[in-house]
């Protein structure tokens, strides 16, 4: 959306750049599961490992990975949705990360979200005009004739006849329910718009419209986005930066058009090999890379390199060592990989197999202990067995 300047990087601090209007330093988020009984150990799924990351004023920060690879997660916990387990969030050089609801209130204001499925995020039972005025009224600046005029401006702002102010949200189209709810996020110009795939449940023509949307807004109001998706191509032509996530933790960040021309963890480069090319010959050419396997339990992640199960490049340091999120082969700090043996230009992960058994790939007990435990973890180690990787033709599991 505008030139790519948007830094992630895995030790990031605070600092003093004025420049960076959201500052992640070490996030982590764990959701307890049920215990095996009254005095046995307690365990966590590991929903966000880690992660640290840096956006930008007015640009697009955007994050890919699998289902369940903790993206919406950290969105909630980055808009205090989610109360985090560890590690800080810094936003506008303010650390939110133990403000009260009292104390965040004011703070409500200048983030905001706008959620996946345009049905389940408005009441059906209110009047649309009622929905998008909600920021008005408990922030209690704007009330009877006054709300309506802001309300039916922001309406025709996002596309939306402001004569239809008393319809119920059934009666809208599923891209015009979405430009609702665009419009209930903007009603505050809100610093900072965390778009939590806003629109995968669209069509695609309709997705366009929305992305060309939340475009302008951007460059009229100064806008800052975190946009997660799933589709990378839409993911390529939005962000400035892109974080890509597995199982909880970032493994790769670069500015946009580097990631996917240059992309060196081999997570990234399967998942790209699974992007459509609209031209038939490239698409003839190129070797998908078919990731086989289930993605590992959240409450047990592996040890070392959590992708390390499924890794065609798979060796014994990828077991015994988490890599840091770092520059690699010579890459710029804008540019970071957690990855052993990272990728070259031009490598085809089709032609690498892993160094490593499959007994030797193993999920180790939790080592984190959270509320006072003493002791913790599952006793004993699980293998993850199946084949890990395999090139041929398909699309991305």
């Amino acid at each position: 959306m505008t030139e790519t300047n948007a830094v992630a990087t895995a030790g990031a601090g605070s600092g003093g750049d004025a420049d960076v209007l959201l500052q992640v330093e070490n996030l982590v988020k764990y959701f307890p599961v049920s215990s095996r009984g009254l005095f046995q150990e307690k365990l966590y799924v590991h929903a966000v490992e880690g992660v640290s990351l840096s956006v930008r004023r007015g640009q697009t920060f955007g994050i890919v990975g699998e289902t369940g690879s903790g993206k919406s997660t950290l969105a909630r916990c980055v808009a205090r949705l989610y109360d985090i387990t560890s590690g800080r969030v810094i936003f506008d050089g303010q650390d939110i990360t133990k403000l009260s609801q009292r104390r965040m209130r004011p703070l409500r204001r200048e983030i905001q979200m706008i959620f996946q499925d345009p049905i389940g995020s408005l009441n059906p039972r209110r009047r649309v005009g009622s929905i998008i005025g909600d920021p008005f009224a408990i922030h209690g600046t704007a009330s009877g004739a006054e709300r309506k005029r802001r309300v039916q401006e922001l309406m025709e702002r996002v596309g939306l006849n402001p004569e239809h102010y008393n319809r119920f949200p059934a009666e809208f189209s599923g891209g015009q329910r979405q430009r609702i709810g665009v419009a209930r996020a903007l009603a505050f110009q809100p610093k900072l718009i965390i778009c939590d795939e806003p629109v995968s449940a669209l069509d695609v023509s309709i997705q366009a419209q929305v992305i060309n949307l939340l475009a302008d807004l951007q460059s009229e109001f100064g806008l800052t986005y975190i946009f997660i998706a799933h589709d990378l191509s839409v993911v390529r032509h939005v962000s400035n930066t892109v974080g890509v996530m597995y199982l909880g933790k970032l493994t790769e960040v670069a500015p946009s058009e580097e990631l996917f021309t240059v992309p060196r963890h081999p997570y990234t480069g399967a998942l790209l090999s699974a992007v459509p090319v609209p031209d038939p010959d490239q698409s003839d050419e190129r070797q998908q890379i078919i990731l086989v396997g289930d993605v590992p339990s959240p409450i047990l992640p592996p040890s070392g390199c959590r992708f390390h199960p499924r890794c065609p490049k798979a060796a014994p340091v990828c077991v015994s060592t988490d890599p840091p999120l770092e520059p690699r082969l010579g890459d710029g700090p804008q540019h970071t990989a957690a990855c052993h043996l990272p990728m070259a230009a031009g490598e085809n992960l089709g032609d690498f197999h892993p160094s490593i058994d499959e007994t030797e790939r193993i999920i180790e007990t939790p080592s984190i202990l959270l509320d006072g435990d003493e002791d913790g973890g599952v006793p004993g180690a699980t293998s993850v067995g199946g084949s890990l990787s395999q090139s041929g033709e398909g699309s991305q599991s």
